[in-house]
C-alpha cells in the first residue's frame, strides 16, 4: 500500500525538502510538478498549500502532511498530531500569529477592538481570539500584504511573524499573541488506526524528528592517552556521556561524544590541553533516542 504524503508548497517547502534529506529521504521537485518524487517506492508525494493541508488530510485524501499547527486550528481539522517539527523557512524557530496596529493607534489592548474592523488570512482564529476576549469586530479575509492595509483597509490585522521585522517595517507594533505555531506531522485518524500505514507515519515522524535534534549539535572525536582520560573526561560537559573503545594501542582510547554545536568551539581547546589529541568535529543528520 503507497502511503499519500502531503508536503507543504511555497515558503515552507525548501526547508522541508531539505529536512527530509537529512532524514534519509530524497524528494526531488521537477518543474511546475505538484508530484514530487521520493526515494522511497512505498511513499507518494503530492505538493499542497499549507493552509489546505489539514483539510485534506482529514478528508482521507492525503495520509499524512505536514503543516502548521496554525492552519490545523483554522479549518478545526479532526487529525491525529504525530511529530512536533519546529524548523521554518528561516531557521529552527517558532511563528507567532499577533494582533499588530499601526504605532499611532489608540489600540492598546483586545478590548480596544470592539466595533473595528480586522484583516487577516487566518479568519477563523482570529474570530475565536476575539470571542474568547468578548469582543465583536469584523474580520475580513486578507489575500496578501496585509500589513499594509492599515490605517485605511483596516484598524488592525492579525498576522504571522517569526521575527516582527515586516510589521516594524511597515511602522506596525503587537498588542498580543494570538497563538504560538510550528509545523506539525499530522495522520488521517483512519490511516492512523491502519498498522501498515501507521508504522509507515510513525518510521517518518521519527526520522524527521531525529532530523531536527541533530540541526544544532555535533560530534566529537579524539584519541586520548589513558593518563589523560580523566582529565579529559571531567572537562566534558557532565550532561554528555561520552563512548570510551580501546584502539590498537592499549595504552590509548577513542573517546567520542555529542553534545551543541555552539559548546564545541570553547571545548575544543580545553580538551586539547587536557591531553585530546587528533580531535574531529562532525556534523549530524539525524539523532535519536
Amino acid at each position: 500500500m503507497t502511503l499519500k504524503l502531503g508536503i507543504p508548497k511555497g515558503s515552507l517547502q525548501e526547508a522541508t525538502v531539505d529536512l527530509f534529506r537529512r532524514a534519509g529521504y530524497k524528494i526531488t521537485i521537477s518543474g511546475r510538478s505538484y508530484y514530487p518524487s521520493i526515494d522511497d517506492p512505498g511513499i507518494e508525494c503530492l505538493l499542497v498549500r499549507a493552509q489546505e493541508m489539514a483539510r485534506y488530510v482529514e478528508q482521507g485524501l492525503l495520509d499524512c502532511g505536514l503543516t502548521g499547527y496554525d492552519w490545523v486550528i483554522e479549518n478545526d481539522a479532526r487529525v491525529q498530531e504525530v511529530a512536533d517539527l519546529v524548523y521554518s523557512k528561516t531557521g529552527t524557530g517558532k511563528a507567532r500569529w499577533v494582533l499588530a496596529v499601526p504605532n499611532d493607534s489608540p489600540i492598546k489592548t483586545p478590548a480596544d477592538l470592539q466595533g473595528k474592523r480586522i484583516a487577516t488570512e487566518a479568519v477563523n482564529l482570529t474570530q475565536r481570539y476575539l470571542e474568547k476576549h468578548g469582543v465583536q469586530a469584523q474580520v475580513e479575509f486578507s489575500w496578501g500584504a496585509t500589513e499594509v492595509k492599515p490605517p485605511y483597509l483596516a484598524d488592525a490585522i492579525v498576522e504571522i511573524t517569526e521575527t516582527g521585522s515586516s510589521l516594524r517595517a511597515n511602522n506596525m507594533r503587537i498588542v498580543e499573541t494570538v497563538l504560538e505555531t510550528n509545523t506539525k506531522l499530522i495522520a488521517n485518524l483512519n490511516s492512523w488506526e491502519r498498522p501498515e500505514t501507521r508504522g509507515k507515519i510513525e518510521q517518518i515522524g521519527m526520522l524527521l524528528e531525529g532530523a531536527i535534534r541533530g540541526v544544532s549539535k555535533v560530534g566529537l572525536m579524539m584519541n586520548v592517552h589513558k593518563d589523560s582520560l580523566s582529565d579529559v573526561l571531567s572537562t566534558l560537559p557532565s550532561l554528555h556521556t561520552p563512548t570510551v573503545s580501546t584502539l590498537s594501542d592499549e595504552n590509548w582510547v577513542d573517546v567520542m561524544v555529542v553534545m551543541e554545536e555552539i559548546e564545541a568551539r570553547d571545548l575544543i581547546p580545553r580538551l586539547k590541553n587536557s591531553g585530546a589529541t587528533g580531535i574531529v568535529e562532525f556534523p549530524l543528520n539525524k539523532v535519536i533516542p
